[in-house]
């Protein structure tokens, strides 16, 4: 079959246009993110951005899994822990400089990633969440019980030299410039998954998901674009999780744990995972929900529990799907 003809037999999929309102609005948000640290708020208020905004980095890689190939991962705690452990052990067992730990932490998460996605694509819907799930715990089981490498669950702290990249290690422990490094870091990694998702690439895994039988079937392999899929989405929760063990210093074996891999994906849902950006959204929600329900009760998962619930029901594409509507409703035009 000709390429032509292959074009022309290829699964549609509609890919949205985002109308002019939208990019502006992006844009403002984008820039309001880096005045924050300049308008003088407190130092919680500051620190909760910081976690929301690694928090947001987490979810987004969730959330394109879910976009892009369909699957629901248990597991992306072992990549976020998982970097964030490579990170200090690095630091603390070997003598590679700062700017080689740091690196390589991210790297080595993400070819662990692509190599295990050989093992995970050959399982489909809850059995692919649940083996997601068990990789992830049995991480988290190794972490706990060999405390001659990882200090067990007293955790470990991280080794790095006074400076890094040119800035001392301080730059990345204050709550007001680690929130402008890992607001960027999320800034970069939503449009560069939102340039990936128009490209042939991101149509191509689109229609995989959509309908894998008919893509083979018209001549495109399928294994490699959900292999990388899965490694892209390891790489951006290893680079949330780079960040985490830079900006505390100290780790503990709870970041490999299914709960976070669970609350990851809860608010990559309240989010919304039609588009790019609903989990970071989703995170900036969640973070703040979570933190003003911790001052009233002890009970807050409850709380999140019922906005779970009302979301799925009353928003069933997520706060981003109505922050579209909106746009939509305003300009009278497309879905965005």
């Amino acid at each position: 079959m000709s390429n032509l003809s292959m074009a022309a037999a290829a699964p549609k999929v509609r890919t949205s246009t985002t109308p002019p309102v939208l990019v502006v609005v992006g844009i403002a948000v984008a820039l309001v993110g880096f005045v924050l640290p300049w308008l003088g708020l407190p130092r919680n208020i500051l620190s909760l951005l910081t976690s929301a905004s690694m928090t947001a980095i987490l979810a987004t890689g969730v959330g394109f899994l879910v976009r892009q190939a369909g699957f629901s991962s248990f597991g992306h705690a072992a990549f976020y822990g998982g970097a964030a452990y490579l990170l200090v052990l690095m630091s603390v067992y070997t003598g590679l400089s700062g700017e080689a730990v740091v690196l390589l932490a991210p790297v080595i998460a993400t070819l662990a990633a692509f190599a295990l996605s050989f093992i995970l694509l050959r399982t489909q819907g809850v059995a692919f969440s649940m083996l997601s799930l068990a990789i992830a715990q049995a991480l988290f089981e190794l972490m706990m019980r060999w405390r001659d490498l990882a200090n067990g669950e007293d955790g470990l702290r991280m080794r790095l030299p006074r400076e890094i990249f040119g800035l001392k290690l301080s730059f990345f422990q204050k709550a007001d410039t680690m929130f402008l490094v890992s607001w960027s870091a999320l800034i970069i990694i939503i449009v560069g998954l939102v340039l990936l998702s128009r490209s042939h690439f991101g149509t191509l895994t689109l229609a995989i998901k959509n309908n894998e039988e008919r893509a083979r079937f018209i001549g495109f392999r399928t294994l490699m674009p959900r292999a990388a899929i899965i490694a892209l989405s390891g790489l951006i929760a290893s680079i949330g999780g780079t960040l985490f063990a830079l900006y505390n210093g100290y780790i503990t074996p709870g970041l490999l744990h299914w709960s976070l891999s669970g609350e990851a994906l809860i608010i990559a849902i309240i989010g919304g995972t039609r588009s790019v950006w609903g989990p970071a959204l989703g995170a900036f929600l969640f973070v703040i929900l979570r933190d003003f329900a911790g001052n009233y009760t002890t009970h807050w998962q409850s709380i999140v529990g019922l906005v779970l619930i009302a979301v799925v029901i009353l928003l069933p594409s997520g706060a981003s799907g109505a922050v579209s509507s909106l746009v939509n409703r305003i300009r009278g035009g497309r879905d965005v």
